[in-house]
């Protein structure tokens, strides 16, 4: 069935170019990394091929798939990791573009095994909530599908342990705009951590964010996943505590 929110495959293919385009020139790949699609009117994907580097891509490097992953149109392999992409299409019909990348603050973020999940930007919690980190998986394999399917319905961006970011949007411009906010809300954090740490807003703030954001934008952020406002920590059971302590040690390979 046609996705009537999907574009035109012209006005696709000259988005997934100047994103890919850009990817590169700020630093967010390198070498061949990442990958770009999106949704066409007829419901099949357009793809950036496999091995190219994203600052050199041009039309006759995408290729189209059906919504299986077979090949309908180009001359080469699509992305490795088009698996991740489909996965992401079949879980949310509202997406129509996917953009991944390995911009460097996020993805120390995701190397560190540390999500993203204080409430700490205005701009970030209205548009995402927070940004979870998947489990890791090997790359290319159906194993990173399994690793989002906790939060690809409640996030529009996921950091991928040990490999990098996933954005995705309702077209190329609103997938790669939410790639540029997720590094961007790393880098601050790292600058924050180096000026003494982060400082997350209250549950009151978060409050009054709320309010504004659906008076004001017309948005509301509550069915994104939650991030931990202030002293959040300080409401949870001993046992969730140790729990938690537990999990982050064996995140960094502390303790098995």
């Amino acid at each position: 069935m046609a996705d009537s929110s999907a574009q035109s495959r012209q006005a696709v293919t000259a988005a997934i170019l100047d994103a890919c385009h850009r990817l590169y020139a700020r630093g967010f790949v390198s070498a061949t990394d990442g990958n770009i699609s999106a949704r066409l009117h007829g419901g099949n994907i357009l793809t950036t091929r496999t091995g190219i580097n994203k600052g050199m891509v041009t039309a006759r490097d995408l290729v189209e798939i059906s919504p299986g992953g077979e090949v309908v149109s180009g001359q080469a392999r699509p992305s490795t990791e088009t698996g991740m992409h489909l996965f992401i299409y079949r879980e949310r019909q509202d997406v129509t573009a996917v953009v991944h990348a390995h911009p460097p603050y996020a993805t120390g973020f995701a190397t560190a095994r540390e999500p993203l999940e204080g409430c700490l930007y205005p701009e970030v919690i209205v548009g995402f909530g927070a940004i979870p980190l998947a489990e890791y998986a090997t790359p290319s394999t159906s194993e990173v599908a399994d690793s989002l399917r906790p939060y690809v319905r409640s996030a529009d961006a996921i950091l991928l342990t040990n490999h990098g970011v996933v954005a995705y949007g309702t077209d190329v411009y609103d997938a790669y705009y939410k790639m540029e906010k997720v590094e961007h809300a790393a880098q601050i954090t790292f600058i924050a951590r180096l000026l003494g740490g982060e400082q997350r807003l209250s549950a009151g703030e978060l409050d009054r964010l709320r309010h504004v954001s659906l008076q004001s934008y017309g948005k509301d952020f509550s069915g994104k996943v939650s991030c931990a406002v202030a002293g959040a920590e300080d409401d949870l059971s001993d046992d969730e505590v140790r729990q938690y302590i537990r999990k982050r040690l064996a995140s960094k390979g502390i303790i098995p």
